[in-house]
């Protein structure tokens, strides 16, 4: 039997540890080793800093990019960017990564990920119909900017179906970005140089 399953408190911890995407198997023991080393003090100041982010950061409602609770978004408020164009990303990382290259002074729209079916994500669970819905007459260009993988080039050809109606141009990043990378991974000239030379979709 592990001895991990001898300690039941700890089990539950590398459950929960478990759930999250970015962290390596490999390094879970390490983690929980780090946390039953953590003195009290500043045990209660992870529990409350994970409270805090909880109650105080909520998805902005026009671009879904996180914002502080009660205060304007970051982006959507900016009178110093181009309100004529939409730069369309999977994640908030991928707006980070973009907005890091200091190429795009356009407005963003975070989908909350890609087109999935094998993993029961749809249309409806992502927020497309908001970006349909944002699109107006002073929108004259959407910047599809999502990663290279079959999920994300699905849901670019989804959401360009959806433009067909209206009078904008589509646009994807340049092609300088590699083939089934993701965008948060990539440095950021070659991510300025793609945004700078995307092209129409």
């Amino acid at each position: 039997m592990d001895i991990i399953d001898k300690l039941p408190a700890a089990k539950r911890l590398m459950r929960q540890l478990h759930q999250i995407p970015y962290f390596a198997s490999k390094n879970m023991n390490r983690i929980l080793a780090y946390f039953l080393q953590l003195d009290k003090a500043k045990s209660d100041q992870l529990c409350q800093a994970l409270q805090e982010v909880k109650m105080s950061i909520v998805a902005c409602s026009s671009c879904f990019a996180w914002k502080q609770k009660n205060q304007s978004c970051l982006f959507c408020d900016d009178t110093g960017r181009d309100d004529s164009i939409i730069c369309v990303v999977e994640t908030w990382q991928d707006l980070l990564v973009i907005e890091r290259t200091e190429t795009y002074k356009g407005r963003y729209h975070v989908l909350g990920g890609a087109i999935c079916p094998l993993d029961g994500i749809g249309p409806q669970d992502l927020q497309i119909d908001s970006l349909i819905n944002r699109v107006s007459d002073n929108v004259t260009e959407v910047v599809l900017a999502m990663n290279y993988t079959p999920e994300g080039e699905a849901t670019s050809a989804f959401i360009a179906r959806k433009l067909e109606a209206f009078s904008v141009k589509v646009s994807s990043l340049a092609k300088g970005v590699p083939i089934g990378s993701n965008l948060e991974f990539i440095d950021r000239l070659t991510i300025g140089k793609a945004i700078s030379e995307r092209k129409p979709f």
